[in-house]
């Protein structure tokens, strides 16, 4: 097994968390979980010019795209295969990132994988192949940076976004975005635009999908559910557990008996 994983320089660590090469032996079919989280990736397999997605834990209804994909800002958990997982590079854009490298409103590729190709045209397939010809994790991810630098744009994110955006991840706590409204000096219908089209989603389903996540990081044995709703905001732990459900497709508990070494890869039974 191998990871490699790194944090480019201005101007790109603006709007990129980190690009990331993965490999590993090939093994056991099995199917996994991922759970939603803050960000849009950017996710090219090397092993098959594909990607998969399963609408339920049995593995059915599989939607299969191209090879490169932009995963869009997700607030729900959604299912692939470990097949897809041999051998993979990928980029994490920090949220509002991926704006300044896709001409495209980020709120219609939220909750959604789509084709590299369809956003870059065939620079996308290229850069796939390129890629494929490299034997080393530094040389793949020294051609990834180099393809986001020649697409690097000059976007800043309105200035009422960045500023939900920190207060957001400040105090997750927050139940009502009407303050970070009144703040921004926008109206409603204005800011709710602005938010959506640089994140991919609405500001209460962000704002609740970092309550989740917040719950996550508290996730370890022993744990008291009661403590953690109060801690992360939630009105109480029936509160939280519906959430958690919501955002991530099983109950705090069934989680906690699932999660592996990997915090978002929750490997399902195998039937």
């Amino acid at each position: 097994m191998a990871f490699v994983q790194h944090t480019p320089a201005l101007p790109l660590h603006d709007s990129i968390e980190s690009i990331w090469d993965w490999r590993v032996a090939p093994g056991e079919f099995r199917l996994e979980r991922i759970l939603p989280a803050p960000g849009s990736s950017l996710i090219i397999n090397l092993l098959e010019d594909e990607s998969r997605v399963y609408a339920d834990d049995a593995g059915l209804d599989c939607k299969r795209s191209a090879g490169a994909v932009l995963s869009g800002q997700f607030t729900e958990s959604f299912v692939i295969d470990t097949h897809e997982q041999v051998s993979v590079i990928g980029v994490m854009f920090k949220p509002a990132g991926a704006c300044s490298f896709f001409r495209e409103r980020m709120d219609l590729l939220g909750n959604r994988h789509t084709d590299l190709e369809a956003l870059v045209g065939s620079d996308g397939p290229r850069l796939r192949e390129r890629l494929l010809q490299m034997p080393s994790a530094q040389q793949r991810l020294a051609a990834v940076e180099s393809w986001l630098r020649r697409r690097c744009t000059q976007f800043t994110a309105h200035a009422a976004v960045g500023y939900a955006l920190d207060a957001l991840q400040r105090c997750p706590q927050i139940q009502r975005i009407d303050a970070l409204v009144r703040d921004s000096g926008l109206s409603q219908r204005r800011f709710s635009t602005l938010f959506r089209e640089q994140i991919g989603v609405g500001a209460k389903q962000y704002a609740r999908m970092l309550r989740f996540r917040c719950a996550v990081a508290h996730a370890r044995p022993q744990v008291d559910w009661s403590r953690v709703a109060a801690d992360c905001g939630f009105h109480d732990q029936p509160h939280l557990n519906r959430e958690f459900r919501t955002f991530s497709g099983m109950t705090p508990s069934l989680y906690l008996a699932r999660k592996g070494a990997y915090t978002n890869h929750i490997a399902l039974p195998t039937t």
